[in-house]
């Protein structure tokens, strides 16, 4: 539910998240479907998880970017930079299969980092405007913590690194999912 006195600009974003909050629920989608493999196929190799990810950042980064392109000038910058760093980083993991993977864990965890501190700005923003903003603080700081895990354990072995990778995505999908369908029931609650 939107608070009392929401100003022109928020209630703007508001509108605009509300009324895409199928974009939302397809990036989560994705996220966990990425997850439900790595799950069940830990064992796959360094050039498959690659592949993976590149799909899954390419495609995350394209709708991301379609936010973006929707978005008022205000709400546009931090999109943009989204959309950005996940459509170049799925183009590297999937131009360059090979990359060892200690260096995939390290891009992942950058992207995660850049996606969670995105996430955290953006609810930060809307924090007096709605309800359940936890949400999207929550799906931020679980890629944040997500991404410097990573970080500082990079040798970490390649079934290990699945798993991690494969639970963090499944969280973070159906976060995700949960964020899309409060922010569509808050669409349908501002269109009357």
């Amino acid at each position: 539910m939107i608070a009392p006195g929401v100003s022109g600009h928020l209630s703007v974003m508001l509108d605009f998240m509300s009324r895409n909050w199928w974009v939302l629920t397809v990036r989560g989608a994705a996220a966990v479907l990425f997850g439900v493999l790595a799950l069940f196929w830990p064992g796959m190799t360094a050039i498959v998880l690659a592949l993976l990810f590149g799909a899954y950042a390419l495609v995350d980064g394209v709708l991301a970017g379609v936010h973006a392109v929707q978005a008022d000038s205000g709400s546009r910058i931090p999109l943009v930079v989204e959309a950005v760093v996940g459509i170049l980083l799925g183009i590297v993991a999937l131009l360059w299969p090979v990359a060892t993977l200690v260096v995939l864990t390290v891009l992942i965890g950058a992207w995660a980092v850049v996606t969670g501190v995105v996430e955290i700005v953006g609810a930060v923003r809307l924090r007096k405007e709605i309800t359940g903003e936890w949400l999207y603080i929550l799906s931020g700081v679980l890629s944040v913590c997500f991404g410097l895990l990573l970080w500082f354990w990079p040798m970490a072995g390649a079934v290990a690194v699945a798993l991690i990778i494969g639970v963090y995505a499944v969280v973070f999908g159906a976060v995700l999912i949960t964020l899309s369908l409060r922010l569509r029931k808050l669409g349908s609650a501002r269109t009357g």
